[in-house]
């Protein structure tokens, strides 16, 4: 089948490199996780690989996620990918890491979330038909996926907090702030960002009202978040 790409409506999304050095970069990750880049603006794990390859021999990259999620597959590949880099890994979250790109947030050494940015996590969902086999496969394979996004999140839990703790936020589709998210997570605080925003419309249960206001304009909020991280 050959496949269209198209633009998508009220989604922006872009993954680049910038300020390279020899020593240094800063990757940015904005936009929805794919498998395959079905509209412009989809981030696929090819594209993450290719941008890899021109930091190769960098000491210090720099990760800027903005991201409401998309597909786990795709998600958990640019996960192990970045985790692999050699190089010393510093991620930062400009406003959202939700979902899948919130197991992606903790692919560094070192995860700085300011304090009114957002994880958001919660269990893996899909869209399924078919007899009840197919249905019950579909549904073993969802809690096999989960298990994986639980290990990810288990490696990084502050001392004292159980798993079971981190799953019940789970199983409730949570939104932490950055201040919510330090309680459980061995993560960094930063100051506030200006402006909080997410890249397009997120169709989540419990998405905070402060991401459904500023969904009109996408374009307009991801170059304030980016020349604030240049600052």
């Amino acid at each position: 089948m050959n496949k269209i790409i198209l633009n998508k409506e009220n989604q922006s999304g872009s993954i680049e490199i910038k300020n390279k050095t020899d020593k240094s970069a800063d990757l940015y990750i904005y936009g929805y996780i794919a498998d395959e880049k079905w509209y412009d603006s989809d981030i696929i794990p090819s594209d993450v690989k290719d941008l890899i390859d021109e930091v190769k021999g960098t000491n210090n990259l720099n990760i800027y996620i903005n991201s409401g999620g998309g597909s786990v597959f795709a998600g958990m590949a640019i996960y192990h990918m970045l985790s692999r880099i050699k190089a010393r890994k510093t991620v930062f979250v400009d406003g959202l890491a939700g979902s899948i790109a919130s197991v992606i947030a903790f692919c560094g050494d070192e995860l700085i979330v300011p304090r009114n940015s957002y994880l958001m996590i919660h269990k893996a969902w899909t869209f399924a038909m078919g007899n009840a086999d197919e249905l019950l496969k579909t549904a073993e394979s969802l809690e096999t996926i989960d298990k994986g996004i639980l290990n990810v999140y288990e490696k990084n839990l502050r001392s004292g907090i159980t798993t079971s703790a981190i799953k019940e936020l789970i199983d409730a589709e949570t939104w932490l702030t950055g201040e919510e998210a330090n309680e459980y997570f061995d993560i960094h605080l930063s100051d506030p960002l200006e402006a909080v925003a997410c890249i397009g419309k997120l169709d989540y249960i419990n998405t905070p009202k402060v991401f459904k206001e500023k969904q009109e304009e996408p374009e307009k909020l991801i170059e304030l978040l980016k020349l604030e991280c240049e600052l």
